[in-house]
Formats: C-alpha cells, sequence, structure tokens
C-alpha cells in the first residue's frame, strides 16, 4: 500500500490514496488511516477514525460508480483531523435511522457518532463526505 503525502489547500499535511472500489477497499483504507494517524503521534484518534474511514468508503463501494475512489486523510490542527472519500457519484448520503432487524443502514449514524462534525462537498465530476475527528480543546496541551 503506497499513500502520497501532499500540501492540502489549506496547508496542513495530508495523505491519500486511489483505491479500487471493491469489498477489500475498506481495510485497506484503515490500514492508511491507522499508520497516518500514528505517523502524526494521534494513536488516540486511531480506533474512531479507522471506523469513520470504514463506514465512508463502504458506503461509497456500495452506492457510487466508476472504479477507483479516493481516501484523503487531512491534519487540520494539532489534535484534529479530516477523513474523507471521493467519488464519482453526485449522489448524497442521507442520515437515516435504521430499523433493529436491518442489517445495514448504520453507516452514517456511525460517523454522525463519532465525529464532531461530517458533510458532503458537491464536486463536479461527484462528491466528497467528510468527517473531522479529535478535540478542539486542549490542542495547545499536546
Amino acid at each position: 500500500m503506497t499513500a502520497t503525502a501532499r500540501p492540502s489547500a489549506l496547508g496542513a499535511p495530508a495523505y491519500s490514496q486511489v483505491l479500487l472500489r471493491e469489498p477489500g477497499a475498506a481495510a485497506l483504507a484503515r490500514q492508511m488511516v491507522r499508520t497516518v494517524l500514528d505517523t502524526w503521534h494521534l494513536p488516540h484518534l486511531a480506533d474512531e477514525a479507522a471506523q469513520v474511514t470504514s463506514e465512508l468508503v463502504t458506503n461509497a463501494v456500495d452506492h457510487a460508480r466508476g472504479r477507483c475512489l479516493r481516501v484523503t486523510v487531512t491534519r487540520i490542527s494539532e489534535c484534529r483531523v479530516c477523513l474523507a472519500v471521493i467519488d464519482k457519484s453526485h449522489d448524497k448520503p442521507e442520515l437515516k435511522t435504521a430499523l433493529p432487524t436491518e442489517e445495514r443502514g448504520r453507516g452514517l449514524a456511525v460517523i454522525d457518532a463519532f465525529a464532531q462534525g461530517w458533510g458532503v462537498d458537491t464536486l463536479q465530476w461527484g462528491k466528497r463526505v467528510w468527517a473531522v475527528l479529535g478535540d478542539s480543546t486542549g490542542e495547545d496541551e499536546q
């Protein structure tokens, strides 16, 4: 697995990786996110970030179009990261309440529970679904 480091538009460090839009993509994305957070000395975010990334990627695998998707991890402050998945679908995900008998449909609820915020950016050729994790308080302590 090779993740590409690049500066983001905000000047913050970022990593991105293009993955095939297939079931195994979520595992590769989780591994990338854990590696990046370890590199940035943010291991306390790893479990939640891996879960959020898994949900973002799984949604793209299940509902987007095209062969590939892109996963990005951007450090937006000392203690906060933005996780995003970019795909070629214009269909925006909607937060729903799944019935207890349903096996699927809880992805955005999981993201909503772990993230300090999440949203969708429309792109000319698709969309970016993102989530912010971390603590904005106490940033001077680390």
